[in-house]
């Protein structure tokens, strides 16, 4: 039945979007005890060009919604910390109505974003996402930016 359907869609231009594989989750808000042991930790700014997901990269991955986390997109991704093959980080958002607001600190542009659109960086929801749920790496958030979220994080949130 789904092969019919598909066959009939491609034929009118519709799009049925496919069935979930099993795999990799999406990204998930990070459980407060995780999030309290990555505030102990020094925040590092680590970005290495070999593959792996680092303190200080952005990187783009499926990010539920707060009020129906059944429904979500994907995203980019401040990344702050890892254990192991967990990546923690730090939602992206480029909708203007973000500046000024309460936990969201300006970025401005960067390569993340392709029509090159200024970003907002949402502070106080701590996300945890494997590493291989990302989707595609976006770039590298340069030191001067990444310190001014540090020191963000450091004054109003608690994080060393």
């Amino acid at each position: 039945m789904a092969g019919l359907l598909r066959s009939v869609a491609a034929r009118i231009g519709a799009v049925i979007p496919s069935p979930r594989r099993p795999g990799p989750g999406p990204a998930q808000v990070a459980r407060r005890r995780q999030v309290a042991a990555l505030q102990r930790r020094q925040l590092a700014y680590a970005p290495e060009l070999d593959g792996h997901a680092d303190p200080g990269e952005i990187v783009w991955t499926w990010v539920p919604y707060e009020d129906d986390p059944r429904q979500g997109k994907d995203r980019p991704v401040l990344v702050v910390g890892r254990h192991s093959r967990t990546l923690f980080g730090l939602m992206l958002s480029s909708q203007g109505e973000r500046d000024g607001q309460r936990h969201w600190l300006a970025l401005g542009p960067g390569e993340w974003d392709r029509d090159n659109r200024p970003s907002w960086v949402r502070l106080d929801r701590v996300l945890t996402m494997r590493e291989d749920s990302i989707r595609r790496e976006g770039a590298v958030l340069d030191r001067p930016r990444f310190d001014r979220v540090g020191q963000a994080l450091r004054a109003g949130y608690g994080w060393c």
